[in-house]
């Protein structure tokens, strides 16, 4: 019987950010590689925008057409589809609907975002207490970029998964919302001591400039209110266990049928 020939596409939105680029999608990458060495790796951007930016910088990366269109061409019998994303919201949506055309070509399975499962939540919490040496003193914000999908509803039951675990102190938000709701809660836990971390995969334009910048960012805002504030700037993709998590999902895709949209 004929060996079945796989690629394995890693989609993500993208990030111009290059040192980031390296540290998350390519670890991230080079990782899947590893662990699957009788498949090729291949690379995908959702966001037009940040494609553009790139090849304007001399570095040329395919979107999700353009890298399938390889993926046919070059024979593959079957691809694996892994999402590097938070959640089911809009860009998982935009990568379903970009592979709606070959579903009818190809063997086409989709591996599945981050927060996908109830296993998910355990384990991205307990990698997050773990890796940020998370204490019960400290008040500790995890800040993500948020979404008018429903299923923006994940950061709350991020937080109730800690809220579980003995961390009142871990809060969830969004730079969706205003941050004087946060302030409200970081009265109600009382520490003066806050640590802040982006709950992105990759870093960009919204670490630098919405949470760490200087001026008008989360980290100025929450300052300004006298509390003593630490960075924590490695984003979730510089994270060995949650590395781990999308190549866990990469396993349970190879298990299911062939993509049904």
């Amino acid at each position: 019987m004929k060996r079945q020939k796989k690629a394995i596409l890693v989609v993500s939105f993208g990030t111009s950010d290059k040192d980031s680029l390296k540290k998350t999608i390519e670890q991230i990458e080079n990782e899947i590689q590893n662990v699957y060495q009788n498949s090729v790796v291949y690379r995908a951007f959702t966001s037009q925008m940040i494609i553009d930016k790139l090849k304007k910088k001399g570095m040329v990366i395919d979107t999700v057409k353009e890298a399938m269109d390889k993926i046919v061409k070059e024979g593959y019998d079957a691809v694996i589809c892994q999402p590097i994303s938070i959640m089911h919201g809009m860009e998982y949506q935009k990568m379903l609907t970009m592979l709606e055309f070959y579903k009818d070509i190809i063997d086409i399975r989709c591996g599945t975002p981050l927060l996908s499962s109830v296993e998910d939540y355990d384990k991205v919490t307990e990698a997050i207490i773990a890796e940020i040496k998370c204490n019960t003193k400290d008040a500790f914000v995890l800040i993500g970029h948020g979404t008018k999908h429903f299923k923006d509803a994940c950061y709350s039951i991020l937080k109730d998964c800690f809220l579980t675990k003995g961390y009142s102190n871990i809060l969830v938000d969004t730079l969706e919302n205003s941050s004087n709701t946060l302030l409200q809660k970081l009265q109600i836990i009382g520490s003066n001591t806050v640590y802040i971390m982006p709950f992105l995969i990759v870093a960009g334009k919204h670490t630098n400039c919405d949470i760490f910048g200087k001026e008008d960012t989360w980290k100025t805002k929450i300052s300004s209110q006298g509390y003593t504030v630490y960075a924590i700037e490695k984003t979730l993709g510089e994270y060995p266990s949650i590395r781990n998590i999308f190549i866990e999902h990469i396993q349970n895709a190879i298990k299911k049928t062939p993509m049904i949209l």
